[in-house]
């Protein structure tokens, strides 16, 4: 089903930023987990957000939606996950599947694990090595992907634990695997990742330590903690607010508002990159959610220039490089992104997809094994290419950006899978100005 995003002159609106997708993925997970009622406002009610509600409703918390974006979470408390009758299928969603894991390590609780095509071909094994060392049992085909069998244990054995690579899915896996295990959990951090996790269990009344490392931060949990149901309004995605912004950066007459936007040090690095870009980022805080300050920001078009990415803001906008690589072939001369190895483990190969998204439109790019070299068409984008999205819901939106201020329209080849991140991405475009149809 190919899509065609054409230029437009103009770009203008004001958007409500969607519900951040790793808070909606925890809300629902701490809910399950605590001991009583939670209402939870704001949840983004894409596919992978949802997928993560059936999973915990078959392991026995009970979920309701109220509203749009409302819903009601009774959790299993003191009595705890149940064996699933049905397979746990987290469709596309890498975050929903590992932190489950994670979650059902610590219980007597046996499951077995699917997911889509994509999602299965992407590696467990960063999660499944330390929740073995845990304790945990898993039965796979050998090459530590799904589908998996996966048997808990009540207690797990504590954990101390480095990761070999920062990433805040491993981290938060070992994290919820340690609210049962028998001692206290400690997770080294080299780089410090997102810290949505332990900003949210201490909502849910969950003590987190967290103390600077060099570089990195140690975090640990102590096992036996019981969490307590809270209401929990979920703050706006900078993941998706990043789409908005590029789209009215590159664009000749841009202008755009996007609200209530979540303001984290560990989730900002696109806005900070754009900032070394040459871009203007307003900023105005508006209050909190669960834990986390929300603001709106504007953006206006720009004259940007390349540069070289710092490694140390790869962890805060490493879902953001696709979208990052539109606006630096927006830019005047060369933009460099290096460190960010992490990419080719995403729902695609996210180096080598984003690097044949430019060239197919006309960009010049070199790939590297760790980043990519991008020259700057100085706005003056090609464009004309069909986009092959390798169903990256990431590659897909950011395509269709980038169709919104090339010289000639950009297609992808599917758009289904955008609904899995951010259901309202084709309205909110289309409410900005953009000329998006399918074929």
């Amino acid at each position: 089903m190919v899509w065609t995003s054409h230029p437009v002159s103009k770009i203008a609106g004001t958007i409500v930023a969607p519900g951040d997708k790793s808070c909606s993925h925890r809300a629902l997970i701490l809910g399950g987990l605590a001991e009583g009622t939670s209402e939870i406002s704001g949840l983004l009610e894409g596919e992978d957000v949802l997928n993560t509600a059936r999973v915990m409703s078959a392991l026995g918390a009970h979920l309701e939606q109220t509203a749009p974006g409302d819903w009601r979470v009774t959790g299993v408390g003191s009595s705890g996950l149940t064996s699933p009758q049905t397979d746990l299928d987290f469709g596309n969603s890498g975050t929903g599947s590992r932190l489950m894991m994670g979650v059902i390590a610590g219980y007597e609780v046996s499951a077995r694990l699917v997911g889509d095509a994509s999602l299965s071909s992407r590696p467990m094994g960063r999660v499944i090595d330390p929740l073995e060392a845990m304790g945990a049992r898993f039965e796979h085909a050998g090459d530590k992907t799904l589908p998996l069998n996966m048997h808990g244990k009540s207690p797990l054995a504590p954990l101390d634990y480095t990761p070999p690579h920062a990433s805040a899915q491993v981290k938060s896996c070992i994290l919820l695997a340690g609210l049962n295990a028998e001692g206290t959990t400690i997770v080294r951090e080299n780089r410090i990742t997102r810290d949505h996790s332990e900003r949210m269990l201490r909502g849910f009344g969950v003590d987190v330590g967290v103390r600077p490392d060099g570089d990195g931060a140690i975090v640990s949990i102590r096992g036996g903690q019981m969490l307590s149901a809270r209401e929990t309004r979920v703050p706006g995605d900078p993941s998706s607010a990043a789409f908005l912004a590029t789209t009215a950066m590159i664009s000749q007459h841009g202008g755009a508002l996007v609200e209530g936007v979540m303001s984290n040090a560990t989730r900002d690095g696109f806005f900070r990159a754009a900032a070394m870009m040459g871009t203007q980022v307003g900023a105005e805080e508006i209050g909190d959610a669960a834990g986390e300050r929300l603001i709106n920001m504007s953006f206006e078009s720009a004259d940007l220039t390349g540069c070289a990415i710092p490694e140390e803001l790869v962890p805060s906008m490493i879902d953001e490089f696709p979208i990052l690589a539109v606006l630096a072939a927006f830019a005047e001369g060369e933009t460099l992104v290096s460190g960010a190895e992490e990419l080719r483990v995403k729902e695609s190969d996210r180096i080598a997809a984003t690097i044949n998204m430019l060239r197919v439109n006309g960009v010049e790019v070199e790939e590297r094994k760790d980043g990519f070299i991008v020259e700057g068409c100085s706005g003056a984008v090609p464009g004309g290419g069909l986009v092959e999205t390798h169903h990256d819901h990431r590659i897909a939106m950011s395509a269709l950006v980038m169709g919104t201020a090339a010289q000639k329209a950009v297609s992808i080849d599917d758009a289904s899978m955008i609904a899995t991140s951010y259901p309202a991405f084709l309205h909110d475009m289309q409410t900005l100005g953009a000329d998006i149809q399918r074929a």
